[in-house]
């Protein structure tokens, strides 16, 4: 089921206000490709980058173009684990946070 556009201005308002509400997205978005659900995860991190720098300045962060980033996250991107690796580096400074994996039995 497709998110309404009142949907996504909410979490983004909500991104720009609150810093755990950020960090809570850019952690689910991280969760969801580690654990195969890339769609997702990339929809997360689409409105975390809608949130907080934009598209512009993440592109120059890490040497890629804007429309190439904005690529790498749409339904059809394919970011390479060396470009995804670069960009989650980059978000995690900027948020001022180290994510860490942690294994858990089942």
């Amino acid at each position: 089921m497709p998110l309404t556009k009142d949907f996504r201005k909410t979490v983004l308002r909500r991104a720009r206000q609150d810093a755990g509400f950020r960090i809570g997205l850019l952690r689910e978005a991280i969760e969801c490709i580690l654990v195969g659900e890339p769609e997702a995860g990339k929809s997360l991190l689409r409105d975390y980058i809608n949130a907080t720098l934009g598209f512009d300045a993440l592109g120059a962060a890490v040497g890629k173009s804007p429309k190439s980033v904005m690529r790498m996250f749409s339904a059809k991107g394919n970011p390479t684990s060396e470009n995804l690796s670069s960009i989650l580096a980059c978000l995690q400074e900027r948020e001022g946070v180290r994510l860490s994996v942690h294994t858990h039995p089942r």
